[in-house]
């Protein structure tokens, strides 16, 4: 990884969990690994009034709590420490963007900068418009001068329907040139969704195999164990559907599925992704009944503990129909994905957490062995596990010791972890150190986040308007609904359970 040039980073609603648990943490890592600018700050701005010390003091414990290099010399936490500064103002009032603007020039100076910033919104949605709309008012959307930049760091949602959606992109792009604007989604940072480039791009045996002729259908899985951890206030406006599916899953879906790119540079890899989006086959009505199914979890107990239901969650309506899982079965119609199904799911309160990413290739024309075999439609799938235990997994069928010709399925896998001489940096690592740098090809793009609406969008409007749309329960700690498994229409093939129960709800996970 490659060492920026010098710099600030200024992150509103620093008050924040995200800034205490991953950001200050992520960029202490970075620190020890010698890849921060060697003319360096970090500033925090948010309403609370924080001195620069009480700032420090509690970023300390985001370090020690949550940094991967907790266990640092004290002396080494605290030359880090002595980056960081902070600004207690009003985000909402502009008129407050005068005195912020003389205070980061303050500090641009105390620093010896050279006036490169960047901006990171770690705030509610509702400031991701007025927040930048303030940064240009006030001319910190601008250096002035051709050596130095600006650049936007902006979390999820990204909207909440594709007019949000465009809204915001038409707000901030007033203020800031879509080069500038860094649309962060943290699952693209993470080593394994990167790795899928290079797997299908630089191996001969994988490409030629990667489409409509090859493979039978494509899984992908992002399931989680907890719940919505007293987040319901949030999470009754949101849902299951833009929380997860809209964005992480068709984000990992286009890398899936997308052309191999002229040059291996951020433009070109955005641009064959933003094609995938744009080949979406649109959901009919039909669809939207037959091809998705959506879930909420019931109260339930696992491993001899009870566990609340959805609707006895804290801040959630006790007839509230929002969707805890959704699973749903789409096309890409393009020349490579003709005729292919894509089927994707996410749920909470699931047996495990995992994402995972399957390519279940076609089986042979002529099934010689069907007699003698384990009994799987199709033995060969390559599954890339992106989290947690991170690797790739080839699966086929072998001929088992002894007289006749009985198959069985083995495994030819890898692991991250096996490469213990090799330092694996977390999603926010990469992706903070990408922007320094002034790659955003692990950035999404505007144009995508509005072609990914615009497919989700008739969902959302069908759920609001339809009550007769079936929401189904499903146990905490199981699956998510039976009823998913009718998503596939080919006798013997199903989703992929990673994980399987030995006793007591205890569960054995293999890649």
């Amino acid at each position: 990884m490659r060492k920026p040039e010098n710099q600030l980073t200024v992150i509103f609603g620093a008050s924040g969990d995200l800034t205490k648990r991953k950001l200050i943490p992520d960029l202490f890592d970075l620190f020890v690994q010698n890849l921060l600018p060697d003319k360096y700050a970090v500033i925090g701005v948010s309403r609370t009034n924080y001195s620069n010390e009480i700032f420090r003091d509690i970023m300390k414990e985001g370090i020690k709590s949550f940094s991967r290099s907790k266990n640092s010399p004290d002396e080494m936490i605290d030359e880090f420490l002595r980056k960081l500064f902070y600004i207690s103002i009003n985000t909402s009032n502009p008129d407050e963007y005068d005195y912020l603007k003389t205070e980061i020039d303050k500090i641009d100076k105390i620093t010896s900068n050279s006036g490169n910033y960047i901006f990171y919104l770690s705030t509610p949605p509702a400031l991701y418009g007025i927040i930048p709309e303030n940064l240009g008012l006030s001319g910190l959307n601008t250096s002035g001068n051709e050596k130095s930049w600006r650049r936007l760091i902006i979390e999820k949602p990204f909207g909440y329907d594709l007019k949000s959606a465009q809204e915001l992109n038409h707000s901030i792009k007033k203020h800031f040139a879509e080069e500038q604007i860094y649309r962060i989604d943290h699952f693209l940072g993470k080593e394994t969704v990167q790795n899928l480039l290079v797997t299908r791009f630089s191996n001969g045996i994988f490409e030629p195999l990667w489409n409509r002729n090859y493979i039978n259908h494509i899984e992908i899985t992002s399931a989680e164990s907890v719940g919505i951890e007293g987040r319901g206030g949030y999470y009754e406006g949101s849902g299951a559907l833009r929380d997860m599916l809209q964005n992480h899953l068709l984000q990992l879906a286009g890398l899936v599925a997308m052309e191999p790119p002229a040059n291996f540079d951020p433009d070109s890899i955005r641009n064959e992704t933003i094609k995938v989006f744009q080949s979406l086959r649109p959901l009919s009505d039909e669809d939207i009944r037959n091809n998705i199914i959506r879930g909420q979890y019931l109260s339930s107990h696992i491993k001899g503990n009870k566990v609340p239901g959805y609707r006895e969650e804290t801040g959630v309506s006790p007839d509230s129909r929002t969707e805890t899982f959704v699973a749903m079965k789409f096309f890409v119609d393009n020349w490579r994905w003709g005729g292919v199904p894509f089927y994707i799911r996410t749920g909470k309160r699931m047996p495990t957490r995992v994402t995972e990413i399957v390519v279940h290739f076609k089986a042979t024309p002529h099934k010689l062995f069907m007699n003698m075999s384990s009994g799987c439609s199709s033995c060969n799938q390559l599954v890339i596990r992106i989290q947690p235990d991170e690797g790739i997994l080839l699966k086929f069928g072998m001929k088992v010791p002894g007289g006749g010709f009985n198959v069985q399925t083995v495994n030819m896998e890898f692991h991250y972890s096996d490469l213990s001489h090799e330092y694996m940096p977390s999603a926010y690592e990469r992706l903070l150190l990408d922007c320094m740098n002034a790659d955003s090809t692990l950035y999404i793009r505007g144009d995508a986040v509005e072609a990914c609406w615009k497919f989700v969008d008739p969902v959302v409007a069908a759920w609001k308007n339809d009550n007769s749309i079936k929401m189904y329960g499903y146990p905490a700690g199981s699956w998510g609904p039976e009823t998913a498994d009718s998503l596939f229409d080919i006798a013997g093939i199903t989703w992929r359970y990673p994980c399987k129960n030995l006793a007591d709800n205890d569960l054995y996970c293999e890649l």
